[in-house]
């Protein structure tokens, strides 16, 4: 048995759950979401016990593998619904830089300039929110932990970070290993 999957995923009292067949929809402070699970897995949703349980058919490896994702998604819905997620991204570089505008029709604009002769224009999805609260920081939070992961990997893609030096965009707590670079003239064994 999945030791994930048998986890009953508890429901705070300020969420609402829906199952209908195939589609659960998730509502709480933060937003709403929906996850349409694979046939196999059942979900259970105890209201008395304001818990979710998801169960398998039976010990087949596609059945084991899901039901250990299903629950884990369930999950992140409950916690997206109730708390959201939130991802850091720090930029390094000499006049690399980050900040919002609004476009003609007012939607939010991430303009980064990160060493392009021109700066990069990202569009902002609109369930997510972005702030930058110096231009060496972006801070994207949402309720869908799949699209804050999302986004926030399309704009560290956009300048990755370089190993020689460093600079470029990456999550707060990144590690960037650093390479030597070159050796002086004469240095050589």
């Amino acid at each position: 048995m999945s030791r994930i999957g048998k986890k009953p995923v508890m429901v705070p009292a300020n969420v609402k759950v829906q199952l209908e067949d195939g589609l659960l929809r998730v509502e709480g402070p933060k937003g709403k979401l929906e996850l349409r699970y694979h046939p196999n897995m059942r979900i259970i949703h105890d209201s008395e016990a304001r818990q979710i349980r998801v169960e398998r058919p039976n010990d087949e490896r596609l059945n084991r593998a899901l039901h250990g994702l299903t629950r884990s998604l369930v999950y992140n819905m409950i916690v997206g619904v109730t708390q959201g997620f939130e991802k850091r991204l720090k930029i390094e570089g000499i006049g690399y830089q980050a900040r919002l505008e609004k476009d003609k029709q007012g939607q939010p604009k991430l303009v980064l300039n990160v060493g392009f002769c021109h700066p990069v224009i990202v569009n902002i999805p609109l369930e997510l929110t972005v702030e930058v609260p110096d231009p060496n920081t972006i801070v994207v939070r949402g309720c869908d932990k799949q699209k804050v992961g999302e986004f926030a990997a399309k704009v560290r893609h956009i300048r990755p970070p370089e190993p020689y030096k460093g600079k470029g965009i990456r999550y707060e707590n990144e590690v960037v290993r650093r390479k030597q670079g070159k050796a002086p003239v004469g240095a050589g064994g």
